[in-house]
């Protein structure tokens, strides 16, 4: 029997909704037999920001249990799937931060030949969510992986209408995750666990 797929699942997140899909990628990605690390990026804002903003106290709360990511979580994996919110149709720098710290393993070529893929949300309808997965997959070029996104390959896909990743508009916190966005998670997941398992065979 092959070894399973060794999944990260890497994002920041301020108010919960990116927490949400990560989890729903994991769930998904266990189903389909990888073995999954979920990892959080850092804070870096200040408690007087975070304070500001009661969702984003409740969130750092509610994750306080997952584990900080590390650049072994990168090293470990064999597909690994980051997560952020849209800044200005941009990656959050709590995330930038983290791939930045990155430079001495791509030095060494351990980040390359490993299946990548994204996933964002933003407050408002056409706020960069397809900006931000473009500009984070600029990253995996350089690190020589495999972009494997979910394109048009289901029929669900033309509902949510991102084929470069699972995305979500949250309207400032007033739009839960939803089936809609939950469909999308799960196709992604199920996708790079599928490719990344026949990377791993050899195929």
């Amino acid at each position: 029997m092959a070894d399973p797929v060794k999944l990260s699942v890497i994002y920041y997140s301020s108010t919960g909704t990116i927490s949400e899909i990560a989890n729903a990628l994991v769930a998904e990605a266990e189903k389909a037999g990888a073995e999954v690390r979920l990892r959080k990026a850092p804070e870096l804002a200040p408690d007087a920001a975070i304070d500001s903003n009661p969702a984003w106290r409740a969130n750092i709360d509610a994750t306080a249990s997952v584990q900080e990511v590390a650049a072994d979580d990168v090293v470990w994996a064999d597909a690994v799937i980051f997560g952020s919110p849209t800044r200005y149709g941009n990656i959050a720098a709590q995330l930038k931060q983290f791939i930045d710290t990155l430079g001495g393993e791509w030095q060494q070529g351990l980040l390359a030949d490993k299946v990548y893929s994204g996933f964002t949300s933003s407050a408002t309808k056409h706020g960069g969510q397809e900006s931000t997965l473009l500009a984070l997959y600029n990253t995996f070029h350089h690190f020589g992986g495999i972009i494997v996104s979910p394109g048009y390959t289901d029929g669900s896909k033309f509902v949510d209408g991102n084929p470069y990743g699972t995305s979500h508009v949250d309207a400032q916190g007033q739009l839960k995750v939803d089936d809609e966005t939950r469909t999308a998670a799960s196709v992604q997941a199920r996708r790079v666990v599928a490719i990344a398992q026949r990377l791993k065979n050899g195929a």
